[in-house]
């Protein structure tokens, strides 16, 4: 899906791919954050076998002008795992609705494990 939306200039449609890369990016940036992460072994099949099927560790559903996120991670050793998904989901929150111009409803985070 995609999210679309119109202004007096004409129509936006901004697709879930171009959300995820965004949101994949962002979460890279974010401190406390090792790498992004398939959330289980088969969405690794997924991906392999389906070329177009999204960005590693994002799953961005979209309906009207409201987006859900769905992030997989992989924690920093040595930090505070709430303090890092708490900094993550206020980061991806206020940028991704300054890119998209919509809002994100909600941000589910997966913290897959733990590397140094």
């Amino acid at each position: 899906m995609s999210v679309k939306t119109n202004n007096i200039y004409g129509k936006i449609i901004i697709s879930d791919k171009t959300i995820g890369d965004f949101v994949y990016h962002v979460a890279q940036d974010c401190y406390g954050i090792v790498e992004l992460v398939h959330k289980s072994k088969l969405d690794a099949l997924k991906s392999f076998i389906v070329f177009r099927s999204g960005v590693k560790g994002v799953s961005v559903h979209s309906m009207g002008d409201r987006i859900t996120l769905d992030v997989s991670v992989i924690v920093k050793y040595g930090v505070s795992i709430k303090a890092v998904v708490e900094a993550l989901k206020e980061s991806l929150q206020y940028k991704v609705e300054r890119f998209t111009g919509m809002i994100v409803d909600t941000i589910n985070v997966n913290v897959i494990g733990v590397r140094r």
